[in-house]
């Protein structure tokens, strides 16, 4: 079984929409990875907008990441996708319905129809967990079923700190046959808030520690406080809830999956 990971931070450096906490949320992801869940350095890419880094966090450069981490799945792997960054939400010629989106550094989106199709390509037996902490996240894999939520309700297009540079022109919608072929059971999100809500990014005061996202920090909290068992996936989601409701948040975060994936070990993480 290989365990293959894409941690993406993007904290869009000398623009009007520059985060300060995307970066550390990596970081701190690729730690955890490879000190608890077993992961091979070899096998975690990391793409960030950090000045001088190797790989940026382009729309084709993650989706390249994700692409090579499908095309190298086996039966019974791994997948793991972090994203820290801005999120946004378009709207569809649906009625009253959005497609949510991640905004990679140059602003080419890749929406909730992209990761349904990425997790429609894994083979029998896989499993891939994705956790977004960006604006709008509830919802990033269409048609995945919510298990804690809800995410409904009256619906804005743009938070308020999204920009305009982030429209983009109608999104191709999934056919009626790929809405055939989806398997509930393949993927896992965990969302740093509700489709409708914003998510936040945390600076330290007075200029001391570190920035972070705030439901990134909330997932490393949890984790370092129950080291001695493994969590499932809805336990993970509903201790950050608490965390960020203790730290007054007002967004909630989610998970989207199966009934049987909603029970599972986070990563799959052997006792």
């Amino acid at each position: 079984m290989k365990r293959l990971a894409t941690l993406v931070g993007c904290n869009y450096f000398n623009t009007p929409n520059e985060l300060h906490g995307c970066i550390n949320d990596v970081r701190a992801m690729r730690d955890a990875l490879l000190g608890r869940f077993g992961f091979d350095p070899a096998h975690v890419e990391v793409l960030t907008d950090e000045p001088g880094s190797a790989v940026v966090p382009t729309g084709s450069n993650i989706m390249g990441s994700l692409n090579r981490m499908l095309d190298r799945a086996e039966p019974g792997d791994v997948l793991f996708f972090h994203y820290s960054g801005h999120g946004t939400r378009l709207p569809t010629n649906h009625g009253l319905k959005h497609d949510e989106a991640i905004v990679p550094c140059d602003f080419n989106l890749i929406t909730d129809v992209d990761f349904r199709r990425l997790v429609n390509r894994l083979p029998e037996g896989a499993s891939f967990t994705i956790i977004s902490d960006s604006c709008h996240s509830g919802g990033l894999i269409a048609k995945e079923k919510e298990q804690i939520g809800p995410s409904t309700g009256t619906l804005h297009l743009f938070g308020s700190e999204a920009s305009s540079k982030f429209q983009s022109p109608r999104l191709h919608q999934l056919g009626d046959n790929e809405l055939g072929s989806i398997r509930a059971d393949a993927g896992i999100l965990l969302s740093g808030c509700q489709a409708n809500e914003t998510s936040a990014d945390m600076s330290p005061s007075m200029g001391e520690g570190k920035a972070y996202g705030a439901f990134s920090n909330a997932v490393q909290m949890v984790l370092k406080e129950h080291k001695s068992a493994p969590l499932s996936n809805k336990e993970l989601v509903l201790l950050t809830r608490q965390v960020l409701q203790g730290q007054g948040f007002v967004q909630h975060p989610c998970l989207y999956c199966s009934d049987e994936n909603a029970d599972a070990p986070f990563l799959c993480q052997s006792s």
